[in-house]
Order: C-alpha cells, then structure tokens, then sequence
C-alpha cells in the first residue's frame, strides 16, 4: 500500500515539473521577446519586433519567430532586415550561472534591405554606427558609473557556432537611377563568441552580428554596382561605335 502510495506521489511531482518547465517555457518565451523588443532598440536605435519565442528549458532549444529589424529615420524602406525563424541552442543550465552558454544560432533565409550607396551612407552602416556607440570602445563619449551604454549590464553570452545561410538582398540604390536588384549572399559563419573569456554583451554580440552581415551585404552591392557601372560603360562605348559611323556619313553626304 506504502509502496503504491509512493509511486502515486513520485508521478504526481513528475507531471507536476514538466507543467511547470513547460509554463516556465512559455513565460520565458514572452519574457525574451519583451527583452528582444525593449533592449534591442536601445542597441541599434531602430525599432525590433518578434512575433514570438518559443523556449524548450528541458533541451535548452529556442526559436524565435517573426525577427524585423526597422531602419533609421530617412530610410524610404521600411525594414533593414527579417527572418521568419531562427533556431537557437542553448546549455539550460548556463541560465542560472553568470554566463549564458549558447552552443548554436541558425538563421535560415533572412532577407536583408540595402538603401543607399555601398560607397557612402547607406542604411546598415547607419545602424551599425548606432551599435558601435552602445559598446565600449565604439566611438560613443565615455561614461561614468551612473550612466552604462546601452547592453552593459546584464548577464554575459557565449555564442559556440553562429550561422546565417541563404541570405537574399534587396537592393534598392541612389545615385544609379534608383536601381533595384535582389542578390544572394554567401553563407555568414561566426564561432566561439565569448568563449574564451568572461563572456560579450549582448550589445557587442550584436555589433559582431551586424558587422558580418553588413560588411558581406556591401561587398556583395559593390560588386554589383561595379558590374553594372562597367556594363553601363560597355554599352555606352557600342552605342558610340554605332553612332559615330553614321554621323561620318551624314557629313559625307553634306559636303557632296
């Protein structure tokens, strides 16, 4: 009968710990997003909003789903970048220490919007000016105890493996007749973020992130805009060849 009774008990608690890990989970979920969407902003000084989080304690897997970035005041676009779903792995148990351990991010087919010119202001280096003057070192004024930059406080990260794969552009130039295109871009490998240290805010991870993804989004538009400045150029030189035969001839004609 004791034994019974045991066993009811033991079941008991075990249902009981995996409701509260899942509703644990699903207020985390929410919990992250508010942070995402609160702290995110004072980072990159552009709006950021996250459809949902959806945090698995048991495994330590997350996803994040409906990730817009926003773009700077004087951008015509209306987003700098989205994701429809990133995979997140992380050490549940790092959660409770000083350094949160994230073995792997996945960011699969973002879309990315360039407005403006690779050789001169666009919308991405505008963002990731913002960035750099929320981390330490980033050009922003030095601060003293009672006013952190933004992404200073909080707990430290570690990020293993970060990848961003099947990436598109859309492009969308000034200065090149307002030239639009969408171009590919290579697979963005990040490893062992923090790792070897204390650990990086969030602010710096961030700035790390965007740095990549703004440095291959501006190769890839250079490119481009040098091809079709050449292919502009070509067709100009064909056109005169062309032209230039038929002008000669008019003048023949005239002094006959």
């Amino acid at each position: 009968m004791m034994k019974k009774l045991f066993l009811s008990v033991v079941i008991v608690l075990v249902v009981l710990i995996v409701v509260a890990v899942i509703v644990a989970g699903f207020f985390l979920g929410t919990i992250v997003k508010t942070g995402m969407e609160t702290a995110g902003p004072k980072i990159t000084q552009v709006s950021i909003k996250v459809d949902a989080v959806k945090l698995t304690l048991v495994t330590g897997s997350a996803q994040v789903k409906g990730l817009v970035v926003g773009n700077p005041e004087g951008y015509k676009t209306p987003q700098a970048i989205s994701v429809g779903s990133a995979a997140v792995d992380v050490n549940p148990f790092s959660v409770l220490s000083d350094k949160i351990v994230i073995r792997s991010v996945r960011v699969e087919a973002p879309e990315i919007t360039f407005e403006g010119n690779p050789f001169s202001g666009n919308n991405l280096s505008a963002i990731m000016k913002n960035v750099n003057a929320a981390t330490k070192g980033g050009g922003s004024e030095p601060t003293n105890a009672t006013t952190k930059p933004a992404g200073q406080a909080g707990k430290k990260i570690e990020v293993d493996d970060f990848l961003i794969t099947g990436a598109i552009v859309h492009v969308s130039l000034t200065g090149v007749s307002g030239k639009e295109m969408t171009l590919p871009l290579p697979d963005i490998h990040l490893t062992n973020l923090g790792k070897d240290n204390a650990g990086i805010t969030a602010a710096d991870l961030t700035r790390r992130v965007l740095d990549a993804i703004t440095t291959a989004t501006i190769k890839a538009v250079a490119t481009a805009t040098t091809d079709i400045s050449h292919g502009a150029g070509k067709a100009a030189g064909a056109g005169m060849n062309k032209i230039t035969p038929g002008i000669g001839g008019l003048f023949k004609k005239s002094t006959n």
